[in-house]
């Protein structure tokens, strides 16, 4: 089946108005897409930010009087924003295709280090002798797509072929997918605790634990109050945003055992010093920066 798909080129305070006309005209999705790449970063709690130049598109299955719709949409404006032209709208007719088997064709397996790999489920890993972690792609939580979760990955990778996660207990805070204690557990970790604000991070970790056929009792997850403050773990990751690993410095690192481990991730290049000395400041001996993308790992230790 066709699809007639609606597009407009929209600033920021226009896109909750023209949202609500196509809506009321059947538009059975709307998307908000960036027209130039600029990504926005760390926005206030509570907001929406939109881009300096936003693609807004309207998709119906109802192909018919597209040019009497139009007319409706610029009446309906007119009358909610008399001072300001409506944007103009393009209409292009789309040919049906298997979108599930496309999206599907974009997702491939990922190697992270040097024996770790990232696989979807209709995928055979590509090295069956390998450390596997079934996952697929998702829009809330990480998949191992995104450079910081890449940099944690492959971090874990190298402390597993050092020897250095056999055994141990890691704790990942901010776990979203579950993906970096359930790698942990594969690499060789005897158990991992993960905490997320997001009850919904946390069913998805429960999950994916049990997709890759991890023990329920060899990970833990829980709200970051439910820690016992005096609980500490040989390795620790947090995979958040340079904002919160600042305020969250002393509980993170409060968290570390005596000769224990640190990487953090979700940091870009240019907030990489601040989040190095708030953790300095916390008595940990911190390493260089590893940069992938724009993004930045930051690794340290906390003295025997």
């Amino acid at each position: 089946m066709p699809w007639l798909q609606l597009k407009a080129h929209i600033a920021p305070e226009q896109a909750e108005t023209l949202e609500e006309l196509l809506l009321a005209e059947g538009a059975t999705a709307i998307t908000l897409q960036d027209a130039h790449d600029d990504p926005v970063f760390e926005p206030e709690r509570g907001s929406t930010p939109l881009w300096h130049e936003t693609v807004l598109t309207g998709l119906y299955d109802d192909l018919e009087g597209v040019d009497a719709m139009l007319e409706r949409v610029h009446q309906a404006w007119a009358a909610e924003q008399p001072e300001e032209p409506c944007p103009e709208i393009e209409v292009e007719l789309l040919a049906d295709r298997d979108w599930e088997r496309e999206w599907m064709d974009d997702f491939t397996p990922l190697q992270m280090g040097e024996r770790l790999w990232i696989v979807p489920s209709w995928h055979e890993p590509p090295e069956p002798g390998a450390v596997n972690l079934h996952l697929d792609p998702g829009l809330a939580f990480g998949t191992g797509t995104h450079p910081t979760t890449a940099l944690c990955l492959a971090w874990l990778d190298g402390l597993a072929i050092s020897e250095a996660l056999e055994g141990q207990a890691i704790l990942d805070i901010g776990t979203g997918s579950g993906i970096l204690a359930i790698a942990a557990l594969k690499l060789g970790a005897a158990s991992a605790t993960g905490t997320d604000i997001d009850p919904q991070a946390l069913t998805a970790s429960r999950d994916n634990a049990e997709r890759n056929e991890v023990a329920e009792d060899a990970l833990r997850l829980s709200y970051p109050e439910q820690l016992d403050d005096g609980e500490a773990f040989p390795v620790v990751v947090a995979n958040i945003l340079a904002g919160p690993l600042v305020e969250m410095a002393p509980m993170i690192a409060g968290h570390i055992a005596p000769g224990g481990r640190l990487a953090l991730s979700g940091i870009l290049a240019a907030q990489a010093e601040e989040v190095l000395q708030a953790y300095r400041e916390q008595g940990l001996r911190m390493d260089e920066p590893v940069t992938r993308e724009g993004w930045v790992r930051l690794t340290g230790r906390r003295p025997s």
